[in-house]
């Protein structure tokens, strides 16, 4: 937010500089993120004065340039050369003397400096307009009207303005601060705590009078919960033109381009008291009747920047007597009902429209406007017919014209102040230091605060309206600490705290969590839980019907809760991968989110994402790429780090993997993890293998949660560990390997694990390489070659008949 330095001194009429009162707006919680100085011409016209030409001659050494002697008005005419067409003796003038910086088209800028032009002395430079900043035109120099004062500064016959301008970054809760009025209201309770007592100056609206009751255009609305409040009156016979000087240097500093003088005098009062406003061409609106409705769903309106939108039946609709639309209430203006040049008459609109229902417009039409930020954020109701009188003032004054009828207003139940009960202890408690009761008022009376009674810790409050954002105890509290300073708290050298035991610590194992992984060369990352809904239809075991959807999405991309972890940690793969690092490996702690029948449901995980090489290669090793085994152990080790030793791979349930491990403690899933599938992957632009764990935060909280630490017998006979390397159908998978394993040989059986898959060279086609390891074990007695090989030849023999593998040798 733009405000300007002296418009808000329209108001209070401080002296300070503008950076020390950038430091108190911001110590006010106005934070003011930059000061910059506005110039309606670029450089302001400084030292720029008029001359009078007093003789012109020809120069001796150049045909196209004059030798001139020009009074500046201090009594030593100077001697300039000009190489205009147009200079002549008798002139007067706009002359640059030296040390003036003018500027160019492009905005360089350059120094008016003492010359010698083909052996002539000149002492400074006679202007064309383009040089001054002042139009297009270099055909000659400008000519003022020969009664123009001599010396006069050309900076005040141009009304030349200069001004300092904060940025301010608002918070989204100070509604009351979205204005010059606003924020004038704050500095002057800021100033207060440095003994500057000055008066806050609110426009006068006493003049305002109805010339007659001719054009009378009267006002229906439909629910007080479309506008609780709706004022509007009609001024007739005015001239739309162009505003004068001072009202465009007001909205340029703030970065607004004028339009006309109706436009720009309900855009100055919005910017001046924050209340929005708009003019209606009076001549449209048919039947003489404003009627403020909602409109069917599906209704076609073409707003102000000639785009044709749909209506939703929620949208504030301004309508004429037969429910034609003329305006999106509050957020956008018609392209038939505006002022234009032709406009005689206008309908002036001050409202209060239902904040809910603004911020859903405009995120419904993407229509972000200075009207809806304000109307979305709460306005002063109580302000709404006082702008009204002010902007209908300001267009008399500007355009002409008369009042021609009463004010209209539907205002069917006043909004009345707010009542809030505060306890002296309190404050001192969450202000940590104890404020003098006398220091506390008078910090509330400086904010329009109102003590409705008094007791020895008890203060009855009434809070004015247009602090929307001051609704508890808390809300005052804060107030009080905003003005007196968080810079004039005391803080003691002594800390103190209070030990608090807790059953568990989540935070606590995350960070060990995330420590190891950091260690290991990991980099956490943040994503948008929001994402787009269609992502499920990527995966069989997701379901579209399970999507948790936004009522009022900021974007099609942003409007279903996610289900899976892997969506967004491939945007971040790709992301990366589209600026050339490849080699990522990241991790994030976050939630998924899912709609049952029976209600709603948060589980939270630990997503891990490798992609790229695992390290690069140098002379001493070759370079070695991620790969399936390297996760494996990383989320094994995770487990092994919180006491996990029970630790049990099966194939993978999920379809996300083409090849995959599920990890298990005890029978409980922990884990899934394996090689993303490439259809997956490719959806988000991504090329290269893409391995992701999906660890089930919350088994590893239950599991530290009800540890004990229990002790087995270590087995007395020896493993015995057998591989084989099997030829296989590409649509064979490590489930079913798994599965007939342990149907083959239930007892001796202890362990199946597959160490490498290969695909590619060397291979007929349709096929692929396992290798997978078996880990025999006999509780009673020691395994002997025989029984060893009776096993083996068992598997063998179920791989063959079942799935066709074969031996590789």
């Amino acid at each position: 937010m733009k405000i300007a330095y002296n418009w808000l001194k329209e108001f209070i009429k401080t002296d300070w500089e503008a950076s020390k009162t950038g430091e108190l707006l911001t110590e006010l919680g106005l934070e003011v993120e930059g000061i910059h100085t506005f110039e309606s011409i670029k450089g302001g016209l400084k030292g720029v004065v008029t001359g009078k030409v007093l003789t012109c001659e020809k120069h001796p050494n150049a045909d196209k340039l004059s030798i001139t002697t020009v009074d500046l008005g201090n009594g030593n005419p100077v001697q300039i050369v000009c190489g205009a067409p147009n200079v002549a003796a008798g002139q007067v003038v706009p002359v640059a003397t030296i040390g003036t910086l003018l500027h160019d088209k492009t905005g360089k800028e350059f120094a008016i400096k003492k010359g010698n032009i083909r052996g002539e002395e000149s002492r400074g430079m006679i202007c064309a307009e383009d040089e001054l900043g002042l139009g297009d035109s270099h055909d000659g120099i400008m000519i003022f009207d020969d009664k123009t004062p001599i010396g006069k500064s050309v900076a005040d016959l141009f009304d030349a303005s200069s001004d300092e301008v904060f940025e301010i970054g608002l918070t989204p809760n100070r509604a009351d601060a979205m204005s010059h009025y606003g924020v004038a209201r704050d500095l002057r309770a800021g100033l207060k705590q440095y003994g500057v007592n000055l008066e806050l100056i609110t426009p006068s609206v006493i003049d305002f009078k109805v010339d007659d009751t001719t054009n009378k255009i009267t006002i229906d609305v439909e629910s007080a919960n479309l506008a609780p409040r709706y004022t509007g009156v009609t001024i007739s016979n005015v001239k739309v033109k162009e505003s004068p000087k001072w009202l465009q240097n007001r909205l340029k500093s703030i970065g607004i381009n004028p339009k006309n003088n109706i436009v720009d005098i309900t855009n100055f009062v919005l910017h001046e008291l924050g209340q929005p406003l708009h003019a209606f061409d009076a001549d449209k609106v048919e039947g003489k009747k404003i009627l403020v409705k909602n409109l069917p769903t599906g209704t076609k309106f073409v707003t102000l920047d000639g785009v044709e939108r749909t209506l939703h039946e929620e949208d504030i609709m301004i309508c004429d007597a037969n429910s034609t639309p003329l305006c999106i209430g509050g957020v956008f203006g018609g392209l038939d009902s505006g002022v234009s040049e032709n406009t005689n008459n206008i309908f002036l609109e001050s409202a209060y429209f239902n904040p809910v229902l603004i911020r859903k417009t405009s995120k419904r039409h993407a229509l972000n406007t200075d009207a809806s930020f304000r109307f979305e954020r709460g306005i002063d109701i109580e302000f709404t017919k006082y702008a009204l009188k002010r902007a209908a003032m300001l267009i008399i004054e500007l355009a002409g014209g008369k009042i021609s009828s009463e004010i209209q207003e539907y205002y069917p139940e006043s909004v009345k102040e707010f009542e809030v009960v505060v306890n002296y202890n309190n404050i001192h408690k969450l202000i940590g230091q104890e404020l003098s009761k006398d220091t506390i008022k008078n910090i509330l009376a400086s904010l329009d605060i109102k003590v409705l009674s008094e007791t020895e810790q008890i203060l009855g409050l009434l809070v004015p309206s247009y602090r929307v954002d001051v609704l508890r105890e808390a809300d005052i509290i804060e107030e009080i600490i905003r003005i007196y300073g968080y810079n004039n708290i005391n803080f003691s050298d002594k800390l103190n705290t209070s030990l608090s035991f807790m059953e568990f610590d989540k935070e606590k194992y995350e960070n060990l969590l995330a420590n190891q992984l950091v260690s290991q060369g990991f980099y956490e990352n943040m994503s948008n839980s929001l994402t787009k809904p269609e992502l499920v239809n990527l995966s069989e075991t997701l379901n579209q019907e399970h999507n948790v959807l936004m009522l009022n999405p900021l974007s099609s991309d942003l409007e279903a809760m996610r289900q899976s972890m892997l969506f967004n940690a491939l945007e971040n793969v790709a992301y990366n991968q589209n600026r050339q690092q490849n080699n990522v490996r990241f991790f994030e702690f976050g939630k998924t989110y899912h709609k049952y029948d029976n209600g709603y449901n948060e589980l939270k995980h630990l997503a891990i994402v490798i992609s790229g090489k695992q390290f690069e290669g140098h002379w001493q090793m070759q370079e070695q790429p991620s790969d399936y085994f390297y996760l494996k152990g990383i989320v094994i080790g995770l487990m092994q780090k919180i006491g996990m030793q029970k630790i049990t791979v099966k194939p993978t349930k999920s379809d996300l993997f083409s090849e995959g491990l599920g990890v298990y403690h005890d029978g409980k899933l922990i884990a899934d993890l394996g090689l993303v599938r490439k259809n997956i992957a490719k959806e988000f632009g991504v090329k290269q293998d893409v391995f992701f764990a999906d660890v089930k935060i919350q088994s590893l909280f239950d599991f530290v949660q009800n540890y004990q630490t229990k002790y087995t017998e270590l087995p007395k006979f020896p493993s015995v560990k057998r591989d084989l390397a099997l030829l296989l159908d590409l649509n064979v998978t490590y489930a079913d390997l798994y599965n007939v394993s342990y149907q083959t040989e239930r007892n001796l059986l202890k362990e199946v694990d597959l160490f490498d898959v290969y695909e590619g060279k060397n291979l007929p086609d349709g096929k692929k390489s396992y290798a997978v390891s078996f880990v025999l074990r006999d509780d009673n007695a020691t395994l002997n070659e025989k029984q060893i090989e009776k096993v083996m030849s068992k598997l063998q023999n179920a791989f063959e008949t079942q799935f066709g593998a074969e031996l590789r040798k």
